[in-house]
């Protein structure tokens, strides 16, 4: 039980100050021990950093994998944009994907391969669910397209102008807008109208 204290601590400083700016001292005195204590639960702040990390990206991707699990062959338009929704809900309210976010756009130099693993990991397994979701929709005739593959690359670059959006940005209504008008151009580009 206390190393899921420490992770929460850390969790927090981690978010709030980043990689350099959080100290194992802080996150001892946060959950009432020592510093030396936290040796007995991790190896040190390394260890403690990815374990966080690994965290977080078990909850972005049990969060998306269990939306498109929901999703069916009928409805791409309100599916789609039902993702992004959900993707800036969690992303402004989850500490641990706020951390998440952080951390794959600003990682600490020393675990940045470590880290780009674990990103395009996810990545992986989320376009590989997606291609699947936009074949689906191809079979059906809900989209048109080329292939599955280009279509699944294309909704990601809307994803990603998203995610820029909320490590970038901090006005609510440019982010609005930035969806609004991708979104537009993406799905008068795949839907039958």
């Amino acid at each position: 039980m206390k190393s899921e204290e420490i992770k929460e601590a850390a969790l927090k400083y981690f978010t709030l100050h980043g990689y350099e700016g959080a100290s194992l001292a802080q996150i001892a005195e946060e959950v009432g021990m020592k510093k030396q204590s936290i040796y007995a639960h991790f190896k040190g702040k390394d260890d403690l950093f990815l374990q966080v990390l690994r965290d977080a990206k078990e909850t972005e991707l049990s969060t998306k994998l269990q939306y498109f699990g929901n999703v069916d062959a009928q409805h791409p338009e309100t599916d789609l944009y039902g993702f992004l929704q959900l993707i800036i809900h969690f992303f402004q309210r989850n500490e641990q994907l706020k951390f998440w976010l952080r951390m794959t756009f600003f990682p600490p130099a020393h675990l940045e391969e470590e880290i780009e693993k674990e990103v395009l990991d996810i990545e992986e397994q989320v376009q590989a669910v997606l291609e699947s979701k936009f074949q689906d929709w191809l079979d059906a005739g809900a989209v048109v397209g080329d292939t599955a593959r280009t279509l699944t690359y294309a909704f990601l670059g809307v994803v990603d102008s998203i995610m820029l959006e909320l490590v970038y940005g901090n006005d609510e209504n440019r982010l609005t807008e930035k969806l609004e008008a991708s979104w537009a151009v993406f799905w008068r580009g795949i839907s039958q109208r």
